[in-house]
Order: structure tokens, then sequence, then C-alpha cells
């Protein structure tokens, strides 16, 4: 039996602002944009993991108006999960994010446990850490 992951789901304020964020400034490719009852997700991937994909979308979008103000509120708060990317060039891939006007909350660095990271914040406010093997 072999199991991967297929979709990883990002609650966003501005799937436009956060669209240009993920493909301009990280380079995901747009896969789908659909509309549907009101609401909008956005689909992206890279050719370097085919089959995985992100999708963007509001809090409130296939919730009930009760769980939408509760992932707002997360989301407001920047205590949604992180998401981790992993690049060949970290100081590149960091510097394309900086330039865009990303929150920096961390500059590239080593860690004890292996990779060199850094940390910035999208949009939205969720937090986005991006990783090169050591």
């Amino acid at each position: 039996m072999t199991i991967s992951l297929q979709y990883c789901n990002i609650t966003v304020n501005d799937p436009d602002e956060a669209l240009a964020f993920y493909r301009d400034v990280l380079g995901l490719q747009l896969r789908n944009d659909v509309a549907s009852d009101g609401f909008r997700w956005v689909t992206l991937g890279s050719d370097s993991q085919p089959g995985l994909e992100i999708v963007l979308s509001k809090p409130h979008a296939g919730r009930s108006q009760a769980d939408g103000d509760a992932m707002q509120e997360l989301l407001t708060k920047g205590s949604l999960p992180m998401l981790v990317f992993r690049t060949d060039d970290l100081d590149a891939a960091f510097e394309k994010a900086r330039a865009s006007g990303a929150e920096v909350l961390q500059e590239p660095m080593d860690q004890p446990w292996g990779p060199r990271d850094c940390a910035f914040r999208d949009p939205s406010g969720n937090t986005v850490r991006i990783s090169q093997a050591a």
C-alpha cells in the first residue's frame, strides 16, 4: 500500500492576494480556480511534486457561519498551523519573499535539528517557513 498527501488547505482573507503571493513569490502554478455557492477555491501545485496541491479559500468557504467565524478569528490572530516549504536555494527564495513585502519573521539560519530555514507571513498572516537541507 502507498499513501501520499494530495491537498493541503490554506485559509486566506483574499484569494487573489494569496494567489499572487503563492504563485508569483513562491513559484507555484495555478491548477484550478473554482467558484461554488458564492465562494471560491484556488488550487496551486508544483511540477517538482506532481499530485500535491494547495487549496486557497476564505474562512467561510464550505463551512458553517460559526466555523467560518472561528477560522477567521484564528487567521486574524495568526494562530493557524504553519506551512513549511522546501527549496534547493533558500537565499534566493528568502530574498524573493522579502522583496515582495512579506513580513519577515526569521532570516535564513542553520537550525540545530539540521536544515537551514527562514520564516515570514503570507498576506493573510499565515506563518510560512522555507527550509533547505543541510
